[in-house]
């Protein structure tokens, strides 16, 4: 048969420490104060001091018992005295010295409707409104109404700062949002001018390199300028759709065409071979293991190494190793030391912050991005990308 568990007597420690110094401290004030009176009335305020060390577990009851006792004072101080109280009392305040810890803690745990009605009686007791005095009711209205109002103070005043810190957070979060918004406007605004200034260009170099395969004889050059216009449409192909996703921002809607096929790396490689450089390739898994996501990302990294190996170390052999396997994929890119000099024009053409962005948008998909020389003089850029882009649901 299974067991109930028991609740605590006090929700922690700290709370039982308090209680039992609050016992200890009330119970020396009884004995301090009852002087020669008779021992029923010590030992009946007594057992509210000890009380106390149930007041977390039993408020209601605490107070009831304390109630109690304050009619049997006030009682005995009118009908029998020498009963409970000495002759003559040493303070009319019928009231047990714990009133005000047992009246606070009674506010802070228990609902205001019987938590009202129990100090009301107090109150009633101490005050003794039907015969009000200087020494009995403002001292009743100290050890009841006082601690009660106090505690609803404080507890409306850490409601109202309570509210006042989540509607500053509130507003801080909605002030980042608006600034979060304001600069995706302005980069969506400079990528649409940015994709009409592209644009313009290399549509004027597709014209002349159709015009140039058009007009001239020989075979190499009709090739080289078919190669320049195809390579250049499908710069503004990529430019199309990478505008695209900033209009959209990153979204995918409803009616939208599915993300398109990952582009292959080798398609890279083979294009640096077609004008001369010397890069090896090596690839291994398999592609299809790895969402189009990673491999778009895997892709870019390969062409941006390349792209600044052309610039930063003209003539210098390219190592391209990438490894598709179930569980995500790596890319290497290794260049030795430049063979000559770099051309100034297409050194100084780059932003300077490829690499950083590169790594951020690796790391958008999860991965990891390192860079740095190596000890021949050369370069390389290691990439570990995983083989599905984590989502909301999976940070979750």
């Amino acid at each position: 048969m299974r067991r109930e568990r028991v609740p605590a007597l006090w929700p922690t420690r700290r709370d039982g420490l308090w209680l039992v110094a609050a016992a200890v401290l009330f119970g020396a004030l009884d004995l301090l104060v009852h002087g020669p009176g008779p021992h029923a009335g010590l030992a009946v305020r007594l057992s509210v001091d000890v009380s106390l060390l149930f007041l977390a577990r039993f408020p209601v009851r605490v107070a009831s018992w304390a109630l109690v006792v304050a009619v049997l004072l006030l009682l005995s101080g009118q009908l029998a005295p020498g009963l409970l109280v000495p002759v003559p009392p040493a303070t009319h305040l019928a009231l047990p010295v714990a009133t005000p810890a047992i009246v606070t803690n009674l506010v802070r745990l228990v609902d205001g409707r019987r938590a009202a009605v129990l100090v009301g009686l107090l109150a009633a007791v101490g005050t003794r409104f039907w015969d009000p005095a200087w020494d009995t009711t403002p001292l009743g209205l100290v050890n009841t109404l006082l601690p009660a109002l106090a505690v609803l103070y404080l507890r409306a005043r850490g409601q109202l700062v309570d509210s006042l810190r989540e509607r500053a957070e509130r507003a801080e979060r909605e002030q980042v949002l608006l600034a979060e918004r304001a600069r995706a406007a302005e980069r969506r605004r400079l990528a649409e001018e940015m994709h009409d200034v592209v644009t313009h260009r290399l549509s004027l170099v597709v014209l002349h390199a159709g015009a140039l395969g058009v007009g001239s004889a020989e075979p190499a050059v009709r090739a080289a300028a078919e190669d320049i216009r195809q390579a250049c449409a499908l710069a503004l192909t990529e430019l199309r759709d990478l505008v695209g996703v900033l209009r959209t921002g990153g979204e995918v809607t409803a009616g939208a065409p599915a993300e398109p096929t990952a582009p292959d790396p080798r398609t890279l490689v083979d294009e640096a071979r077609a004008v001369g450089e010397r890069v090896s390739y090596s690839a291994g898994g398999v592609p299809g293991r790895v969402s189009p996501t990673v491999r778009r990302t895997a892709y870019r990294v390969v062409q941006e190494s390349l792209t600044n190996a052309r610039k930063h170390a003209p003539g210098a052999e390219v190592a391209v190793v990438v490894d598709y396997r179930g569980d995500g994929v790596t890319v290497r890119v290794t260049n030795g030391p430049a063979r000559w000099a770099a051309d100034d024009a297409l050194a100084s053409s780059g932003s300077g912050v490829g690499l950083l962005g590169l790594g951020q948008r690796v790391e958008l998909v999860g991965g990891a991005l390192h860079a740095g020389p190596t000890p021949d003089g050369g370069f390389r850029v290691d990439a570990a990308l995983p083989a599905y882009v984590p989502t909301r649901e999976d940070a979750g």
